[in-house]
């Protein structure tokens, strides 16, 4: 056993226990040499590496985006105009760029592409259906309420009923139902709208319905006081006044040959020609598969072209003021809708208020039933 007091050199701790049979190596200082293949794998796998971040790096950063983006909203300018307004500042009530015609009718040129099979009922059939349905126009002013009868397409002798009222009485018929659909879908988008100027936040979904109605309606820069303006009705006494007018109480060539029953004029595309049209003369009727089509239109020609902007405002002031859509005020502003300006909007009143046409603007559609269903 050593004494902790004695102490060996190198040397001779070395001789003692190669006596034992054992050795005695000095720790080397110098670094171990590589592998001769190991910076080839360093190579390798850096390479790997490499081209794994460069394939995921764009897979990373467009789900990035997506995360970043699915939290924006849509800007709200409405509640802060509307406070300007309040206040007596000026404000620009609504856009002033061109409109993309093209996205505006886009759901209106669905329509045409959809194959129809549409049998032309004469008059006397419509009038049996409609006896048969309980379906007049005295009960609707009295109960306020239509039944949902919709059809395609008007009779081709249209012109031939003898009775002026019969005719008129007939036209009403087929179109009020029309009318109100197309009003209630406007109402229900129109109360989704503003169940989204309520919040703060919107959904994915909500934002891709507002990017669908913002293409709908012609409006840029997600201006959501704009789309509020233009996303309204259109007073059903109003548009029958304007559809008696332009379509001679549905007896001209146009709402026949082709279901337009508001004389809407196209440069290009399908259309009718207007006989006896100067030849310098470009634009056509636009023509319609379907009678729904031609109402479709019409509300979104009012609710888009810049010539009824004045008619948007006084709607849009009347429905700030809670009053009902008063359609002889309104009519004024529908000057710039014919050649003859304001003689047209005259007419229009005279039409309304001779045909009591006021009685329908308050009227409901009906929900179809099973038995109505079957009889048309």
């Amino acid at each position: 056993m050593f004494s902790k007091k004695n102490s060996f050199s190198l040397a001779e701790a070395k001789k003692f226990l190669n006596k034992r049979g054992l050795k005695l190596f000095k720790k080397s200082l110098e670094p171990k040499l590589h592998h001769p293949f190991k910076s080839l794998y360093y190579t390798f796998f850096s390479g790997v590496i490499i081209i794994m971040l460069s394939f995921f790096s764009p897979i990373f950063v467009t789900y990035k985006n997506e995360i970043f983006s699915s939290s924006k909203e849509v800007k709200n300018n409405s509640k802060i105009k509307l406070e300007k307004v309040l206040k007596g500042e000026s404000i620009e009530e609504e856009q002033q760029e061109e409109i993309n015609n093209a996205q505006v009718f886009e759901d209106i040129f669905e329509y045409e592409n959809i194959p129809t099979d549409t049998v032309r009922l004469n008059a006397s059939t419509i009038e049996q259906l409609f006896k048969d349905t309980d379906y007049n126009l005295d009960d609707v002013r009295k109960k306020k309420f239509v039944k949902p009868i919709n059809l395609n397409l008007l009779p081709s002798e249209m012109k031939m009923i003898g009775s002026s009222e019969k005719r008129k009485r007939l036209f009403i018929q087929i179109i009020l139902p029309l009318i109100l659909e197309e009003n209630n879908q406007i109402i229900a988008s129109r109360t989704k709208l503003f169940s989204i100027l309520n919040k703060s936040n919107n959904s994915e979904a909500e934002k891709q319905w507002l990017k669908m109605k913002f293409k709908q309606y012609g409006v840029k820069k997600n201006d959501l006081f704009t789309l509020k303006m233009r996303m309204d009705v259109v007073p059903v006494s109003l548009a029958i006044a304007q559809a008696a007018k332009e379509t001679g109480w549905g007896t001209s060539r146009f709402a026949i040959e082709g279901n337009a029953l508001f004389g809407q004029w196209t440069y290009s595309g399908a259309g009718l020609k207007p006989k006896g049209a100067d030849n310098d003369k470009t634009h056509k009727v636009m023509k319609f598969n379907i009678l729904k089509a031609s109402i479709r239109a019409y509300e979104r020609n009012l609710n888009t072209h810049s010539s009824y902007k004045k008619f948007r405002k006084a709607r849009a002031i009347m429905r700030d003021n809670d009053e009902k859509l008063d359609s002889l005020l309104l009519a004024d502003y529908l000057d710039l809708y014919a050649e003859t300006g304001k003689e047209y909007t005259v007419i229009l009143k005279k039409i309304i208020q001779q045909n009591s046409l006021t009685d329908f603007d308050g009227v409901k559609l009906m929900p179809i039933t099973k038995k109505l269903k079957n009889l048309i």
